[in-house]
């Protein structure tokens, strides 16, 4: 009868199994198949897997349910099997082991953002552990392993759901880059602290690097926690043969690498991606001539971890940040960064529209889903060659989180303060099919990053050593079909720190109105709003914003207007008087207003501007 398993750990090494994905691709099983769900469809396959590690010495075996839960089964339209798919590869996997051996029930990341970086909220994550954990547990694991885990936040989350639905020990394994730290950036040293804050019983590596990499974290963890440790590095890093995915670090090297693990203080060993039952029956070996595991001494490790450092104020951040505080209603006009590199027009726009009394370019991210200079390029050359101040219009759009803060800080540094956080539209990829929509964070993400940045901190917490001092402001949607949704984004947007808000075109008052309604808090809103106020430039031009741009909303009576009008000059005129109606009528609604004119027109940019009297006025 086996004792408790982390009596079995105190006692000495446990040899866990290998990697169950690699075996059954190699039994062909299909890379698009649900590896989860043959639990219930092909249990025999599965045992046959578990058997073939039992075989070899291992002594705890992980259920096949690493991607059990609601968010990742839902893929495959299996969202309400979750019970049914854990129960069952718990249950697996006990008829294997019986009685003498042990079972990890295989918790996975859920393949979801959670916030602060995502629009799942930390409690909804929990829930979806909690469901698939119930399920381990009912189905008789005798640990919770909670594996391959990338962000520390969605770590913390599965071990408080452990806790909530069991009484079960916990390993807690954390997955690394080849310098060590988290793909979020978590340095071994910070996600060791942070896990033995948090209670996890064992904490330990798995997956992403090899042996050695997996070694020289575990060696940095150890000097900051007395817990126990486990290591199940991959075979190595995978290299692509005839079209495959091939591990090549042989048995006698990971066994190799099981003497270094345990010399550090390693109790649980075993191994994940590309490591078959040879390389377990050699780490089993290896575990069996060890030396007897020396005791290893409990490290007292004072809180290394900085403080986040205050924001700058708003006001000093930038002259446009000064004039939303002061209550001066700025006013910010659209430049479109070229097709190519020549930004000669753009430029002289931009400094024509300082000499007018302009506050600021704001410079668009992507526009159309052409072949167009980097806004923050653009944005960059307006300063240094205008001393016009600049907005960055950032978006979420085919960038990572690593490379979101990567340009971030570049932006710091070339003296871009102003940022107006987008999430991106898909659709204006379409002119380039091959190109991909990465999108790791939306606009609330995007947001909570910049508040890290300006606070010392990248996105998951870690100190940078400096700060930024980033205006934020994010886009609203008055005119949204689903009004309450656009409201608890912004809601969301303000508490992620949000400075001021930029409203989609506006053509008509009452749905401003009613936004403004919604938002205000104590008689004004959260944070201080730009009107967008759009210059149509024809009938078609108005047709097309309103049925084909996401966001957009042209009313009726507008569309008429512009019909009559027709096109060629009369258009555009009837276009310019409408902005300068609107921007009138909005004026002692909101407190600053973004102009949009099309092709480059700055001075008709000048001419909605100038019904605000005194508020634009000209630099001689």
């Amino acid at each position: 009868m086996r004792e408790a398993f982390l009596d079995r750990l105190e006692k000495r090494v446990v040899v866990a199994d290998g990697a169950m994905g690699t075996m059954l691709y190699s039994k062909g099983v299909s890379f698009n198949r649900c590896l989860d769900e043959l639990n219930v469809s092909q249990p025999q396959l599965v045992k046959e897997v578990h058997l073939g590690y039992v075989k070899a010495g291992a002594e705890i075996i992980e259920t096949n349910t690493f991607g059990a839960n609601r968010a990742r089964l839902a893929k495959y339209d299996l969202a309400d099997r979750v019970r049914e798919i854990a129960l069952a590869g718990a249950r697996v996997a006990r008829e294997i082991a019986g009685d003498d051996l042990y079972v990890a029930g295989a918790v996975g990341p859920l393949g979801l953002q959670l916030e602060p970086l995502g629009p799942t909220s930390l409690r909804e994550g929990r829930a979806i552990f909690c469901e698939q954990i119930s399920a381990l547990a009912e189905g008789g694991v005798d640990v919770i392993v909670l594996e391959t885990m990338v962000d520390l936040n969605e770590a913390r989350q599965a071990l408080a759901a452990a806790r909530e639905v069991c009484k079960l020990p916990v390993v807690a394994q954390m997955t690394i880059q080849e310098d060590g730290h988290t793909p979020t950036g978590a340095s071994p040293e910070d996600f060791a602290q942070r896990l033995d804050e948090w209670g996890a019983d064992v904490i330990g590596l798995n997956c992403s690097v090899g042996p050695a990499g997996v070694l020289d974290a575990i060696e940095r963890m150890a000097k900051v926690t007395g817990r126990k440790l486990s290591a199940q590095p991959n075979a190595g890093l995978p290299r692509t043969v005839e079209g495959r995915s091939v591990y090549l670090c042989a048995p006698d090297y990971m066994a190799k690498y099981a003497r270094r693990f345990i010399s550090l203080g390693v109790r649980l060993v075993g191994g994940c991606c590309g490591t078959t039952p040879e390389h377990i029956r050699a780490i089993k070996r290896a575990v069996r001539l060890a030396s007897p595991l020396r005791s290893r001494a409990v490290v007292e490790v004072h809180e290394s971890r900085n403080l986040a450092l205050e924001p700058e104020p708003v006001e000093k951040r930038s002259r446009l940040g000064a004039k939303l505080v002061n209550k001066e209603f700025p006013v910010l006009v659209e430049v479109v960064p070229p097709k190519g590199w020549d930004a000669t027009r753009e430029i002289e726009g931009a400094a024509y529209l300082r000499n007018q009394g302009i506050d600021a370019a704001s410079v668009p991210d992507g526009s159309g889903g052409t072949a167009r200079m980097s806004a923050q390029s653009l944005a960059a050359l307006i300063q240094q060659r205008t001393e016009l101040e600049a907005v960055l219009q950032y978006s979420c759009r085919g960038r990572n989180v690593v490379t979101i803060q990567s340009d971030l800080l570049g932006a710091h540094a070339l003296g871009l303060a102003n940022i107006l956080a987008v999430t991106g539209e898909r659709a204006q990829l379409q002119a380039h099919p091959g190109a991909t929509a990465v999108f790791d964070v939306d606009s609330i993400g995007l947001v909570n990053i910049l508040n890290y940045l300006n606070r010392g901190l990248d996105a998951s917490g870690n100190p940078l050593g400096a700060q930024t001092a980033f205006v934020t402001g994010v886009r609203v949607n008055p005119a949204a079909l689903n009004l309450d949704e656009e409201v608890r984004r912004f809601e969301y947007k303000v508490e992620a720190g949000a400075n001021f808000a930029v409203t989609m075109p506006v053509f008509e008052t009452e749905g401003l109105a009613r936004f403004l309604k919604r938002i205000e808090v104590g008689g004004a809103p959260p944070v201080p709003i730009l009107a967008g106020i759009f210059t149509l430039a024809s009938y078609r031009n108005a047709e097309f914003l309103n049925n084909e741009v996401p966001g957009m909303s042209v009313p009726g009576h507008i569309l008429e207007r512009m019909r009559r009008a027709d096109t060629g000059d009369r258009a555009r005129a009837e276009g310019l008087k409408i902005a300068q109606e609107t921007l009138l009528e909005v004026r002692s609604m909101v407190q600053g207003a973004q102009i949009s004119v099309p092709f480059g027109r700055y001075a008709m940019a000048v001419e909605v501007a100038e019904v605000l009297g005194g508020a634009v006025a000209r630099q001689e």
